[in-house]
């Protein structure tokens, strides 16, 4: 799944009021943690995960292997907060513009 940079936009306008759900911490990227944000994003599509685990290059991998572990899409990164996108295969509940 590739998002175009308007379907992107679109994302970020509807995260912005969202707060995050998951949050990493000390201990790093757990199974535990990756399951909570499949299921978070099975159940929301759309999805803010705060990472406060050190460095920047350590977050950023963070949330890299998360996405990659959760089939989704990071849409947007400020600090430490990432907002992560999974379209649900049965009922979509966002609505993305056309590419």
């Amino acid at each position: 799944m590739t998002l175009s940079e308007k379907q992107k936009k679109h994302l970020r306008r509807l995260g912005h009021p969202l707060s995050p759900i998951v949050m990493l911490g000390n201990a790093g990227l757990t199974p535990n943690i990756v399951k909570e944000l499949d299921r978070a994003l099975a159940d929301h599509e759309l999805v803010k995960v705060s990472a406060r685990v050190g460095e920047r290059s350590a977050r950023d991998a963070a949330l890299e292997t998360l996405a990659k572990q959760t089939s989704s899409e990071i849409v947007q990164r400020i600090g430490n907060v990432g907002l992560f996108y999974r379209r649900s295969a049965q009922m979509p509940k966002v609505l993305l513009p056309d590419a």
